[in-house]
């Protein structure tokens, strides 16, 4: 990706601030009895999106205060949704990562510190990168094969490193800004009017307005068609190459 492109982007998150600071940390959720390691996941239901208009549904910089209760709202619509997990919010709510895991929801990586990756050096965009993919692997079994740049911010440093990591960079095609409008209606119908299919939604379930928008979200790409999916369901039976950006699945 150009410097130009990358430039590009910046009005697309917006400049987003960090996710905020997390208000209290919680333990996580120990192996039933008589079993170790991490619980077996559940799998999303198979769907085919070469045959059926799929949008990815994503989540950025979480968990954050109100995870729990998207999970819950994933549950009962039976939608499972990929997560780009920020550092210190994984040690926040290390149990929240766990259950999205054993819920199936797709994990991948949002970096340890939000920190913009071109502006690092190649050690310092490993470390962040580095740092999540060794906790995420900790508590879940699981390590991420996507990754998405913090601003959507990334340079061909960044795209090396990520190669060599093993992690597709995923980017989208719309956002809902809600790091800056927290009205769940706005929300939902910027979401709604941008969304189309092979599309993918940026969301983040660390601000206030997003959670309460998701059932408006879902329920209205129904009613358009459109079947949201995880970002591995939306490219499948293709996997996103390492190293490379994606604003959509469209892209040969």
């Amino acid at each position: 990706m150009t410097g130009l492109a990358a430039a590009l982007l910046m009005g697309a998150c917006g400049g987003a601030p960090p996710a905020p600071v997390p208000r209290a940390a919680e333990p996580a959720p120990r192996s039933p009895v008589g079993t170790t390691g991490p619980p077996v996941p559940a799998r999303p239901a198979p769907v085919d999106c070469r045959r059926t208009a799929c949008v990815a549904l994503t989540f950025d910089a979480g968990p954050g205060p109100d995870t729990a209760k998207l999970l819950d709202v994933l549950r009962e619509k039976d939608v499972h949704a990929t997560f780009f997990l920020l550092g210190k919010n994984i040690e926040a709510r290390p149990g929240l990562v766990r259950r999205e895991a054993v819920e199936g929801h797709e994990l991948g990586n949002h970096t340890w510190t939000h920190a913009l990756l071109p502006s690092a050096s190649p050690q310092g965009i490993r470390r962040e990168l580095v740092l999540v993919q060794d906790r995420v692997r900790e508590l879940t079994g699981r390590t991420p094969t996507l990754m998405r740049p913090p601003r959507g911010l990334t340079d061909a440093r960044v795209a090396e490193v990520c190669r060599s990591l093993g992690l597709a960079e995923i980017l989208w095609s719309v956002t809902a800004k809600d790091y800056r409008d927290h009205d769940p209606r706005v929300i939902a119908d910027r979401v709604l009017q941008g969304a189309q299919r092979d599309g993918i939604i940026l969301l983040h379930d660390v601000y206030p307005g997003t959670v309460p928008a998701v059932p408006a979200v879902i329920d209205g790409l129904r009613r358009r068609g459109l079947t949201p999916v995880t970002v591995s369901q939306l490219f499948a039976p293709r996997r996103p190459e390492p190293g490379r950006a994606y604003w959509n699945a469209s892209e040969p």
